[in-house]
């Protein structure tokens, strides 16, 4: 049997103004199975998006090959297209002066189905994502996890075999993206056996819900494991966490004998860092005494490794850097 998913050697290179280019994929390759769900995790502008294009026959990359079910994407692209449910976030795929179920209906004629049978999938979609309430009022109305649920309904019309959801709970609400993330592992992938790539930089998000993940920085992959095989892979068992305020200069903390590795993240005013050693009790007094001298130290944490601080460790940057952005 074929795997859901082939990616080999896939580059992506974009032209922008007076003749600059930015390597949006760098010779991408990924194996996903038929029912897995997996994670692509990465910062923003690391060529998640991007990727998820091309998959789904919106891009053409530049070089390399992708394989769906057996099929060249390509050169089989109607076929593919039959298979795939896609849902991106923050752009407007639906229609906003229609109903929720005007749009099913529209979408449902693109796809080709039987109206009657368009009909029945549209009632069951919507009965099941928790829209009847709200099937027919304008889309303009919906709060945003409403219309993320109507995505998904738009997606799973055609009952297609692959999902690639890009950042399927970017900018919800708590109670939203828990419902989301349930729904997608739940009734997707354990119920109805679907194939799902998912992309995120929520790193929570990527823990809990998928079988294996891959680290993208940069347009390439840099990691591939399950979750918990990323975090048993670091080779320290603890991380020291201090919250400190103002800026300061780590230099003299990654020279320590005993630091394997620092990283410094600025979340609203707070400066945090981590500080990665084998046992956190050999470098505390030392890391303290020095920061002490530069900075007001908020507070100080020992946690075990996240996949964060697996992804610091195999790049040296966060997920919440901006591309082009280093903290070390």
């Amino acid at each position: 049997m074929p795997a859901a998913i082939e990616i080999n050697s896939v580059r992506k290179t974009f032209k922008k103004r007076r003749g600059k280019t930015t390597k949006a994929l760098d010779g991408v390759s990924l194996v996903i199975e038929e029912g897995e769900l997996f994670g692509l995790l990465g910062p923003n502008g690391a060529g998640k998006t991007t990727l998820v294009r091309c998959i789904a026959t919106l891009l053409i990359p530049d070089q390399g090959k992708i394989r769906l079910l057996g099929r060249d994407v390509f050169r089989h692209q109607l076929l593919v297209r039959r298979d795939i449910g896609l849902v991106t976030s923050g752009e407007r795929t639906l229609y906003w002066k229609l109903s929720g179920w005007d749009n099913l209906k529209f979408f449902s004629a693109l796809y080709g189905m039987d109206p009657r049978q368009a009909e029945k999938r549209i009632d069951f979609l919507i009965d099941l994502l928790g829209l009847n309430e709200f099937s027919r009022d304008r889309v303009e109305r919906y709060s945003s996890g409403m219309r993320q649920k109507l995505s998904l309904a738009r997606a799973l019309l055609h009952d297609p075999k692959i999902l690639l959801l890009d950042e399927p709970t970017l900018g919800l609400d708590p109670q939203f993206s828990r419902f989301i993330r349930n729904f997608i592992r739940q009734d997707l992938n354990q119920k109805d056996k679907k194939t799902i790539l998912m992309t995120t930089h929520y790193m929570d998000e990527a823990d809990e819900l998928c079988d294996r993940i891959a680290f993208i920085d940069r347009g390439v992959i840099v990691g591939l494991d399950t979750p918990s095989g990323f975090k048993r892979a670091i080779p320290h068992e603890e991380i020291l966490e201090l919250k400190c305020q103002g800026l300061f200069d780590a230099t003299s903390i990654e020279k320590m004998s005993r630091v394997e590795k620092v990283s410094l993240v600025h979340e609203n005013g707070i400066v945090i860092l981590k500080v990665m050693a084998q046992r956190s009790e050999d470098v505390l007094s030392d890391v303290i005494r020095d920061l002490s001298a530069k900075t007001k130290i908020l507070s100080i944490n020992v946690k075990e490794p996240t996949l964060e601080d697996v992804f610091i460790y195999y790049t040296g940057r966060s997920l919440k850097d901006e591309p082009g952005s280093h903290h070390e």
